[in-house]
């Protein structure tokens, strides 16, 4: 048989601990993550299943519809704020590599340690404004401008629980970093 060959589960992060309430935390928002991860992928290609019915269904059959931009950007959303924390547990996330290889190792960390701090801190508040935000478009019943008018309290709540789990990922790191140093 043909095809891509099957590839087992990925273990665990070696960087996930072992042991105790943080070891707990990590394999729980790993599971959370991975799972979000699955979800993103079946979003993705039903979003791509999408636009190519409105694609086909203008171009063939001269009907236009005018839902689809709006499921497929609130999709999108959802993918890149769902698969966020998961990005950031792996550390995947762009960055310059430079300092990493030049600093020694003692220095690094703390680097590493000083940027989780700091983006936690950014994306506590950036989680605050998009659960604010939510709220506000709940609360009002605000919708898009297309004549579809989905409510808009659905891609804000997906950025709102998107940035939540990135934020709790970063405490999650941070505190690792902080009782491996401990435990030093």
């Amino acid at each position: 048989m043909s095809g891509l060959p099957a590839t087992p589960a990925s273990p665990p992060s070696p960087d996930l601990p072992q042991s105790g309430v943080l070891g707990m935390l990590a394999r729980g928002f790993d599971r959370i993550n991975r799972l979000l991860m699955g979800l993103a992928m079946l979003a993705i290609i039903a979003t791509s299943c999408i636009l190519t019915y409105a694609v086909v269904t203008r171009y063939f059959f001269h009907m236009p519809t005018d839902w689809q931009d709006d499921v497929s950007v609130f999709m999108l959303i959802g993918v890149s704020f769902g698969c966020a924390a998961h990005v950031q547990q792996s550390r995947g996330h762009i960055g310059i590599d430079v300092l990493a290889n030049i600093l020694p190792h003692g220095l690094n960390r703390v680097r590493l340690f000083l940027i989780d701090l700091v983006s936690f801190l950014f994306c506590s508040f950036f989680t605050w404004k998009s659960w604010t935000l939510f709220w506000e478009a709940w609360q009002e019943g605000q919708t898009t401008d297309s004549t579809f008018a989905p409510p808009l309290w659905i891609p804000y709540s997906m950025m709102a629980f998107g940035m939540t789990l990135l934020t709790l990922q970063l405490l999650l790191q941070t505190l690792q970093q902080l009782a491996r140093k401990h435990h030093e």
